[in-house]
């Protein structure tokens, strides 16, 4: 059965919509930093992928083109035809899915932090069994590694102890099947099929997607632009100012 998505609306209405579709182990209140600065000119919708936030986990398995039907399914609900999409990590391979799949469905199409195929089968089937035997909070010190850089988990731990309430939170039957969902995935086709606006941003210092991951990806979409901001994995929180102008300047391009 699809789920149905756990949304919300911020922004004038009959703005331009922006969709964001958050990264594994989190939720829609991963984009507070950026609906404040969105919602002056456009029309935000975010919501919960399956198993996350609010949105009940479904059986699996299930694959992107899933997520990304899901996303079809929750604009056509809400009477949008064309938005904006901006998706990080799985919300970025969500993304390409879109964007070679659904490209009459938008204008303009932002891939941060994330890469055509992200991890190896091995570095997923033991987060896997770490979800399923030990449970999310064993594995967050070890995901705060990956998400923010050092530098960063020392002067900023609130933002910190935020993201991992955030994942300590995440159901683990939505993370498994999420990150079964990521370790299937091989989005290259999809990267080389699209032919909409693109910007990708990616961390300086994100050892789960690094910058030659979103060089490759803005190298296979033509005329997309490429921006490294001085942060780890969710540069979104790490690096919130520099995410925003990036993402602002892009869409109002």
């Amino acid at each position: 059965m699809d789920p149905a998505l756990h949304h919300e609306w911020a922004g004038p209405a009959g703005a331009p919509v922006v969709v964001l579709s958050h990264s594994l182990g989190t939720s829609l209140a991963l984009w507070d930093p950026q609906v404040p600065a969105l919602a002056a000119r456009f029309r935000v919708l975010r919501y919960d992928t399956r198993g996350h936030g609010r949105t009940a986990p479904t059986a699996g398995p299930f694959g992107v083109a899933d997520l990304g039907r899901d996303v079809l399914r929750l604009l056509d609900a809400q009477g949008v035809d064309r938005c904006h999409f901006c998706g990080l990590s799985i919300g970025g391979l969500v993304g390409l899915w879109l964007g070679a799949h659904a490209p009459e469905r938008l204008d303009r199409l932002a891939l941060c932090n994330t890469a055509t195929r992200i991890g190896t089968a091995d570095s997923w089937a033991a987060r896997i069994r770490g979800a399923r035997e030990q449970g999310m909070k064993a594995m967050a010190p070890s995901v705060m590694e990956r998400w923010f850089s050092a530098a960063f988990r020392a002067t900023d731990p609130d933002v910190v102890a935020r993201a991992r309430a955030l994942f300590e939170s995440t159901s683990p039957e939505g993370f498994v099947g999420c990150a079964m969902a990521i370790r299937d995935a091989d989005e290259r086709a999809d990267a080389a099929a699209i032919r909409l606006p693109t910007l990708v941003i990616s961390g300086s210092e994100d050892p789960a997607t690094p910058p030659a991951e979103g060089r490759a990806i803005a190298a296979a979409i033509p005329g997309a632009r490429f921006v490294e901001l001085p942060a780890a994995h969710l540069s979104n929180l790490e690096a919130p100012h520099e995410f925003n102008a990036a993402l602002l300047g892009f869409l109002n391009s």
